[in-house]
C-alpha cells in the first residue's frame, strides 16, 4: 500500500512562487508515476504535471508549463514528488492533490487510484 501525504500549500500573491511537496511511502515500485492536480471551487479536478520514477519524463497542462515544474527527490530515506510553482496567478488557487499510479503517463484523473489529502493553495491579486 503506497500512502501519499502533501504540504507546502499556502497564501501568495500573484507573481509569487510555492514549492509544494509529496512525500510517497509504502509499497513503492520503480513502475509508480506520480502526478499533481488541482481542484478549484465548483470545478472539476485537473491535471497540472506528471513524472515518471525516475523524474526523466515529464508531462505539464498547458496552463502551467514554463511556471511549474515537478521533480523527483530520492537522495534521502524519504521518497519526495515536489511541485515548484513560479509567476502565481489568481487562477491557479485551488486545493492541490499528489496522485500515483502505475504503468504509464496519464492526465485522466479516473486512472489514478491513489490521492493524498491535498493542500490549499490561494494566490490573491
Amino acid at each position: 500500500q503506497v500512502q501519499l501525504v502533501e504540504s507546502g500549500g499556502g497564501l501568495v500573491q500573484a507573481g509569487g512562487s510555492l514549492r509544494l511537496s509529496c512525500e510517497v511511502s509504502g509499497r513503492t515500485s520503480t513502475s509508480l508515476g506520480m502526478a499533481w492536480f488541482r481542484q478549484a471551487p465548483g470545478k472539476e479536478r485537473e491535471f497540472v504535471a506528471f513524472s515518471d520514477w525516475s523524474g526523466s519524463t515529464t508531462y505539464y497542462a498547458d496552463s502551467v508549463r514554463g511556471r511549474f515544474t515537478i521533480t523527483r527527490d530520492r537522495d534521502n530515506a524519504k521518497n519526495t514528488v515536489h511541485l515548484q510553482m513560479n509567476s502565481l496567478e489568481t487562477e491557479d488557487t485551488a486545493v492541490y492533490y499528489c496522485a500515483a499510479k502505475g504503468g504509464t503517463a496519464s492526465d485522466d484523473v479516473t486512472r489514478y487510484g491513489i490521492w493524498g489529502q491535498g493542500t490549499q493553495v490561494t494566490v490573491s491579486s
